[in-house]
């Protein structure tokens, strides 16, 4: 077995760079020299082949082996998914059938004439519907608007009546006209709201001719309201308890300070009787141009007779 791991085809090997001095043939072509070639044999290399590696056991593979493989693991995610599954369509089947009866509800309210009115002004803190860009026709919003403004006017004026009027009851002008001020605040805010800027709001929506009417009977009252609180008369606790211009010339003389929230309190009253005479005058105009007049004396006259009969 010698020479078993010998290449048969292996050449010798000759190193060019071997001592010259041992003989050396010179081949000249052209003058030069081309080539040199040694004639001395060079001993072979050391062989540098790595050794083979051992064999390897005859049960290294072991093809009979098994592997676990945690089944039961597996299988009980798999069921959680699907049982989590069914809980995410049952949950969705009820979506659909609630928002399915919802809107029934709302279908048989639309044909009933039930218009559900959900809740969004003030923004922060809803307490009332009102969206006049989307409810009230275009040729009537700014109407509408300054309307609103008038009610947000008179809460402003009644504010600042409470506020004048502690001033002057703290300057010893008594209690009695504070609480007839808290009385003016309480009261006349949200019965603005009720009694006429929200029977306005649903004449301009719904083309009412008795909501027309019912708006101009308490809208008249709330202008004279804002006469007596411009002019304050001495007619109880001697007009105090309104920031007119009788009180304010009253107060001044005695608290310079009291007297100019009074002045104060005089002008805003004022802007608010002004700018509500120029809402009534249009809604007025438009109540006799679009024909209302005419449809509210005949809902009128049918309604007397409906009482006499």
């Amino acid at each position: 077995m010698a020479g078993r791991y010998d290449n048969p085809f292996e050449e010798e090997e000759v190193n060019p760079f071997s001592d010259q001095a041992a003989g050396k043939k010179t081949s000249n072509y052209g003058g030069g020299p081309f080539y040199t070639t040694s004639t001395s044999r060079v001993p072979p290399a050391p062989n540098s082949r790595l050794s083979p590696l051992p064999p390897e056991p005859a049960d290294f593979y072991d093809h009979d082996a098994t592997v676990d493989i945690p089944l039961d693991s597996g299988g009980s995610k798999y069921q959680d998914l699907k049982r989590k599954e069914k809980e995410l369509q049952a949950k969705e089947a009820e979506l659909k059938r609630r928002e399915q009866d919802v809107r029934r509800k709302e279908e048989a309210a639309a044909r009933a004439g039930i218009v559900l009115e959900e809740k969004n002004w003030p923004p922060f803190f809803p307490i009332i519907h009102h969206d006049i860009a989307k409810e009230i026709p275009v040729h009537l919003q700014r109407i509408q608007y300054v309307a609103f403004s008038t009610v947000l006017g008179l809460t402003l004026c009644l504010l600042w009546n409470v506020i004048a009027v502690t001033a002057a009851w703290i300057k010893g002008e008594g209690v009695k006209i504070w609480f007839l001020a808290i009385i003016y605040f309480v009261s006349g805010v949200p019965g603005a709201y009720v009694l006429w800027y929200r029977p306005l709001y649903r004449a301009f929506r719904n083309e009412s001719a008795l909501k027309f009417g019912w708006f101009f009977l308490f809208y008249l009252i709330h202008i004279g309201f804002c006469i007596v609180a411009a002019v304050a008369p001495p007619i109880v606790f001697k007009g105090k308890s309104f920031t007119g211009i009788l009180s304010a010339i009253d107060v001044i003389g005695n608290h310079t300070l009291v007297g100019i929230l009074y002045f104060v309190g005089f002008g805003m009253f004022c802007i608010e009787t002004v700018v509500s005479v120029w809402v009534i005058q249009q809604v007025y105009m438009y109540f006799r141009g679009s024909g209302k007049a005419a449809e509210m004396r005949r809902e009128a006259a049918r309604g007397a007779v409906r009482a006499a009969l």
